[in-house]
This record gives structure tokens, sequence and C-alpha cells, in this order.
């Protein structure tokens, strides 16, 4: 089967500053997106639809996950999807004694049970139409620190899912990840606020100098669904600045 020349995208997690950013980047390159959050949308896109959706109801409810699959389906007038980019996420803090079973269970069907069953839902139409997968993980996948436990080890999960399920896959569609550092969105510039000189030294800690944008993740994504990456699948790539690299000691 021809696959065809309009290409969709859909991305999760898309109100968040690199959701945003992938919205933009991939809807002024060539495709038309399908935005899904569990919020409420503020703002919309030339060649961009929104759709409210419960990731959480996607991995525990069957019947609610059907329908959200033809729904989409139905809006894509036939065509599929090219690109599905895994980008939502929950980052719940917390120490191996003090989380809830409600926030490590939270954490992993977010961050590790949506990419699976988003992907097991639209593998077929990926697959017709030579698709490719882009999970947003993190470096925190490798490396990490204290009270993350929860999001580090579905970041883990979430780099070792996209390996294993390349492996698993084959020639099926391509599927990858991004391992990001630090990046500039609104939340981030939100926890520092008013902490000027602890944000300097971040940027500083990076041998970069800088933390990354939204929108460089963002072209990255876009690269990894284009026939420019067409030989890299199971990838799990860093972009980090160069702090991934980085021994913290005493000196």
């Amino acid at each position: 089967m021809q696959k065809s020349k309009v290409k969709w995208a859909l991305i999760t997690g898309a109100n968040g500053g690199i959701g945003k950013a992938l919205v933009r980047c991939f809807a002024e390159n060539g495709f038309k997106v399908i935005a899904t959050d569990i919020t409420d949308f503020e703002e919309s896109h030339p060649n961009t639809v929104n759709y409210q959706i419960d990731l959480e109801r996607v991995v525990n409810d069957e019947e609610y996950a059907i329908a959200f699959k033809d729904q989409i389906l139905s809006r894509t007038e036939g065509r599929g999807l090219t690109a599905l980019v895994n980008n939502a996420a929950i980052q719940i803090l917390g120490s191996v004694k003090n989380l809830t079973r409600t926030e490590w269970l939270t954490s992993m069907n977010v961050n590790v049970g949506a990419p699976f069953f988003m992907t097991q839902l639209f593998l077929e139409t990926l697959e017709r139409n030579e698709g490719s997968v882009v999970n947003i993980s993190s470096i925190h996948a490798l490396q990490t620190k204290r009270n993350f436990v929860a999001y580090a080890t579905s970041k883990g999960a979430l780099s070792s899912l996209t390996r294993n399920m390349a492996v698993d896959l084959g020639n099926a569609i391509r599927i990858n990840a991004i391992e990001p550092a630090a990046v500039s969105t609104d939340m981030l510039r939100a926890g520092i606020e008013g902490k000027e000189e602890q944000y300097k030294l971040l940027e500083a800690f990076h041998p970069i100098a800088r933390i990354a944008t939204p929108e460089e993740v963002a072209k990255l994504a876009l690269f990894l669904c284009s026939e420019e990456s067409s030989f890299i699948h199971g990838a799990c790539i860093n972009a980090t600045g160069g702090i991934h690299g980085c021994l913290s000691d005493p000196d």
C-alpha cells in the first residue's frame, strides 16, 4: 500500500513547555498534528487539532483506550498516523520512605505504561505509513539524584522499553528516545524564580554553558521522525549539553 502524502503526528503532553514546542515544530514542517493533554487547551495552532485525554485511563481502561484510538483515527480522514511522540510525563518527587502507592503507580502509568499502550494502539496505522515513535525520556534514565526514585525509575524503564520494542518490532516501525537534561521550560523557570545565582550555576555546570531550549528537543524529535534518520532505530539519544559526562565530586 502506498503511504499517504499527508502526514499526521500525535503528540502527548502538548500543553507543557516541550509539548508546545513539539506541536509548533511538527505543524510548521509538513505535519498535521493531533495535540493531546489532560489539561484544557488555551491556544491552538494552524494544522493542529487539540484533544483532551487521560493517559492513566488509556493504561487502565481498555474500552476508553479503544474509543480514543477510533476517535483519533477518524480525525485523520483514514490516513492514520505517521508519527507518535510520547512526551507526556509526571514528575512526582519523594524518597523511598515517603512515596505513596498512588504516587508510584501514577508515575509508572503515565511515564511508562502510556507510551507502551499508545504505541500498541496505533501500531497498525504507524506500520502502514512507515512511521516512527519518539519517546521523550530523560537524563534521569541513567543519572539521578535523591528524591527522584519514582521519576528516574520510570524514565529508565522508558529508555529500556524503547530499546526492547525496537528489537521486538523489527522493521515494522522505527522507535527511538531522547534523553534531555535541563530544559528551559516555564515550569523550570518558575521553580527557580528568585534564585538567579542557582540558575547561573545550573547553566555553568553544563559543559556547553547553558541549558536546552524546548525547540532543540522538538527539532531532534522531528529529525527522528524524518527519512533523514532512516537507520536510527532503538536509540536513546542524549541531549544534555555534555552534563551526562560530568563527575560530581567535592572538587
